[in-house]
């Protein structure tokens, strides 16, 4: 496919022009004259330089990579459509729809970045953290940072013993059957050949444990609405846990509050506040 660079700055100005700084959670500010986004604004969402996105809506600069593109869409909070479009503009074929998909519609987008003063977090169907809010982070540490099939916190969670650090321990026998249990019921929707029935060889061929919770062939196990978390500064957190699901892409928000008044809520006010000091 060739680049059309016209069409293409055309409909980043366009875009950028129409979205607000409200809808991407920047304040407005009491000056300010730009229609939308400014250049620099939507570089910083993009994650790229602002001269090379300038370039780009000047119709100069290299073919922007995939990679580049899928970042300028989900900055933009672009719905698939868009998306498949701003590849097509930029030359290359759109990536494939469905459950392995990292693009995040924008509804969840708009808010989850309402919440920057609570801990959410979007993640895929496999438990794959895509975005996070800061007292996510600073709640669970940056989950987000993750490669390959450790993106998954159950793929994690019978791989890694640091997974289940910030969980209390009397959970931990429940957590395991659920997440064997989930990625059954997965792997079964999704068939032999999906990611859910290639993370489900690699455990068996890792954990013991994993291994006797998968041949007992539990399905069914539904999270909890209260989650209890362990963190190393501020201690023992009862949070409840409020889910909104976006079936296009099989994606979840998740958003952790706790109760006014309680031990819990004054534990979250302080995280608010010590924030990226305590993150590991």
């Amino acid at each position: 496919m060739t680049i059309d660079r016209a069409g293409l700055a055309a409909f980043l100005r366009r875009r950028r022009e129409t979205v607000q700084p409200e809808d991407v959670g920047l304040p407005r500010g009491p000056r300010r004259r730009t229609t939308g986004l400014r250049r620099e604004e939507t570089a910083a969402l993009c994650h790229m330089s602002t001269d090379y996105y300038a370039r780009l809506e000047r119709e100069r600069g290299p073919q922007p990579s995939e990679q580049m593109i899928a970042s300028m869409a989900q900055g933009l909070h672009l719905s698939l459509d868009e998306r498949d479009h701003l590849f097509r503009l930029a030359g290359h074929h759109p990536p494939a729809r469905g459950t392995a998909g990292d693009h995040v519609g924008p509804g969840l987008l708009r808010i989850l970045d309402r919440l920057q003063d609570t801990p959410a977090e979007i993640i895929t169907e496999l438990g794959e953290t895509l975005r996070q809010t800061p007292l996510g982070v600073a709640l669970t540490g940056d989950l987000s940072r993750y490669t390959g099939p450790a993106r998954s916190i159950g793929y994690r969670w019978f791989t890694d013993p640091g997974a289940r650090e910030r969980y209390a321990p009397e959970d931990h026998a429940f957590l395991s059957r659920m997440f064997a249990s989930g990625l059954r019921e997965i792997a079964t929707v999704r068939g032999p050949g999906s990611r859910a029935a290639h993370f489900a060889e690699l455990l068996l061929a890792r954990s013991e444990e994993f291994t006797t919770l998968w041949n007992s062939h539990e399905v069914g196990i539904r999270p909890r609405a209260g989650k209890r978390f362990v963190h190393p500064e501020v201690g023992a957190l009862d949070l409840h846990c409020q889910t909104l699901h976006d079936p296009e892409q099989s994606h979840s928000l998740l958003v952790y509050t706790a109760t006014p008044g309680s031990e819990s809520y004054e534990k979250l006010q302080l995280l608010s506040v010590v924030g990226t000091q305590v993150l590991p």
